[in-house]
């Protein structure tokens, strides 16, 4: 199957809508957040996740909600998952109600 939309990692995302916005560089996040500017270049990057302490340190920062962040990530991850398993996906049967009541 071939995705119509291209999949996008959360890290551009936190570059192209909130970084260059705003006029923010990388470093100067890393520094305001207190990570290691090496964690933020590889999220942007796309090598590495978002992850819940990263979220909530971009939520208190740019007064948005945890949450959000880690639902870029967990939808990335998913749908990237999804397209690797995607020929064992296609042979897993839907449970169906009816059959089951039939092998009891």
């Amino acid at each position: 199957m071939t995705r119509e939309i291209p999949l996008i990692h959360p890290g551009e995302i936190l570059l192209e809508d909130w970084l260059k916005p705003l006029g923010i560089s990388q470093t100067a996040l890393a520094k305001a957040i207190a990570v290691p500017p090496r964690r933020i270049h590889e999220i942007i990057a796309g090598k590495r996740a978002i992850s819940a302490d990263t979220a909530l340190r971009l939520a208190v920062f740019f007064q948005t909600d945890a949450q959000s962040w880690l639902n870029l990530q967990s939808h990335y991850d998913a749908e990237q998952t999804r397209e690797k398993l995607a020929g064992t996906l296609a042979h897993i049967p839907a449970y169906d109600t009816l059959a089951l009541s039939e092998n009891i």
